[in-house]
């Protein structure tokens, strides 16, 4: 599975490297198509250069807990847009519109439920493993994702009574987030450092020559 993960990886970065260029968030070069082969060849080089190098110097848990956390983060974006994009039909017209359509079933009592028996669970838990352990540093990093988590679904399910979201991108978007809670958090640092040169290269300068946010401002 971790194979096929990297495969796509390898295949489909480029290509999204390239309509992120074509949007002019990223250098023109990105999206260069090779005149014979007719693919993306310097994405395709950046992209086989960014993956052999650190995987020369890390080892093979390092690998997969970063691929892992990776995929999943791109999972949560994929139902938070589902669920944006929902909110969006709902406000522009009330005319469904063709193409694939997620059945929708109303979250407003379902997502809080789940929650609330899920706080309840983990509460037994820790005073239940509280009895065992000393509250020691290993003890808090055992239970600080899980918090972090329950925090996460908290806000999740009050967003989800007020608004009355559709409970399948809810549920998925609950479940890659508790995923990458149990990835351990060196793994949360070494994703949030590379967030932050993502972030550091969108405001240097995909921000200034963003195609989508000309045509808004004009």
């Amino acid at each position: 599975a971790m194979a096929t993960v990297l495969l796509v990886y390898q295949i489909g970065q480029p290509r999204i490297w390239m309509a992120m260029s074509r949007d002019g968030l990223l250098p023109p070069i990105f999206s260069s198509i090779h005149p014979r082969f007719h693919t993306p060849w310097f994405s395709t080089l950046v992209t086989g250069v960014m993956v052999a190098v650190p995987a020369l110097f890390m080892n093979l848990t390092e690998v997969t807990d970063l691929t892992s956390i990776g995929t999943l983060f791109a999972f949560v974006l994929v139902c938070s847009g589902v669920l944006v994009l929902q909110e969006k039909e709902k406000s522009l017209s009330s005319t469904p519109r063709g193409g694939f359509r997620i059945p929708y079933f109303n979250s407003k009592y379902i997502v809080p439920a789940l929650v609330l028996i899920g706080i309840a669970i983990f509460l037994a838990l820790v005073f239940d493993e509280g009895k065992n352990f000393s509250y020691s540093s290993q003890y808090l990093y055992s239970v600080l994702p899980m918090s972090i988590f329950l925090i996460l679904a908290c806000m999740v399910a009050f967003i989800c009574f007020k608004r009355e979201l559709s409970l399948i991108p809810v549920l998925g978007l609950l479940c890659c987030l508790y995923l990458i809670t149990q990835l351990g958090l060196t793994n949360w640092l070494r994703f949030a450092i590379w967030l932050l040169i993502g972030l550091f290269l969108y405001f240097a300068y995909g921000n200034r020559h963003s195609k989508l946010q000309k045509k808004t401002i004009h």
